[in-house]
């Protein structure tokens, strides 16, 4: 499919003026909207923000500047170049524009290949800053993701459970939590080699996910230690998401290679969030996992405030 023509708006309260620049624009492959005023130029923004605006600064009613100034308090619209349009001859236009915020000027009539050569510049801006939006978000991303298992890693997952704390104390609504550990993993590591260990850490990652609700958060906490955030769940809740992680778990063995099956088994503790800090509650989760790992056996161990 090919690239669609970059879109440039055309914001100019004359006609003439602004039914020329679209031309220009058209003969250089560019895809022209034109607005008439600032207000109607801002809804046409709404519905399909473009990627350059050629701005006239002097217009009846809403002003070019009071446009740039609305365009820049406007998320979706802030980091769109600006070009604004000037008849004068003195920098006064210009250099209001571009303490706004605006990327660059042309002074009207304006030329076609000073045009071109201007909107031109201000599509590179436009994409390097689209490349570095990106950017930006895949390193969030892989910031908070665990390169292992593909869950978030235990920074994300701390922040999301000090979030769902705070939803849970805002609306009044009940929240728990699993801690999850892999039984006898040193032993995988120890005998079977580190990339068995990885292979398991992948496997039971990937049965979390596919046990949860969608509404469920699975992190790896560190090692081989999982948290589960269950929002809206009380201890029954807990006890059946528990019973479900733990018929994903046992009784199917990991494939480590080599043709080789390597049974998992995991230990569970829940707990059920009392509104106090986020520590509390792992805390609680913590010591029930304690329990269970004491007396090995399929059914998760519960705080005894759950």
């Amino acid at each position: 499919m090919p690239n669609p023509r970059p879109l440039v708006a055309v914001v100019e309260d004359s006609i003439v003026v602004r039914s020329v620049l679209a031309q220009h624009l058209a003969d250089r492959g560019y895809e022209a909207i034109e607005a008439c005023d600032g207000e109607e130029a801002l809804r046409l923004f709404e519905e399909r923000p473009p990627d350059v605006v050629l701005l006239d600064v002097n217009m009846p009613g809403m002003s070019g500047y009071e446009v740039l100034d609305e365009m820049k308090r406007t998320p979706a619209l802030e980091k769109i170049p600006v070009i604004i349009l000037t008849v004068r001859q003195s920098a006064e236009d210009a250099i209001r524009g571009l303490e706004l915020g605006a990327h660059d000027y042309l002074r009207k009539p304006v030329q076609p290949v000073e045009l071109a050569v201007r909107v031109a510049s201000a599509l590179r801006l436009k994409n390097a800053q689209d490349e570095l939006l990106v950017r930006n978000v895949e390193l969030e991303h892989i910031s908070r993701t665990d390169f292992l298992t593909g869950l978030p890693n235990r920074r994300h997952i701390d922040d999301e459970l000090k979030r769902a704390c705070s939803a849970s104390r805002r609306h009044g609504r009940q929240l728990g939590l699993l801690v999850i550990d892999i039984d006898h993993f040193k032993q995988v590591n120890d005998l079977a080699g580190h990339a068995a260990g990885d292979a398991v850490l992948r496997e039971v990652a990937w049965r979390l996910r596919t046990a949860l609700r969608p509404e469920d958060t699975a992190g790896r906490w560190g090692g081989d230690e999982f948290l589960v955030i269950l929002p809206d769940t009380g201890a029954d809740g807990i006890k059946a998401a528990a019973g479900r992680l733990a018929d994903a778990m046992h009784g199917r063995g990991v494939d480590i290679g080599s043709g080789r099956d390597l049974p998992v088994q995991i230990s569970i503790g829940g707990a059920v969030y009392q509104g106090g800090d986020p520590t509390d509650l792992l805390r609680d989760a913590d010591r029930a996992l304690y329990q269970a790992k004491q007396t090995p056996h399929t059914d998760p161990e519960l705080h005894p405030t759950a």
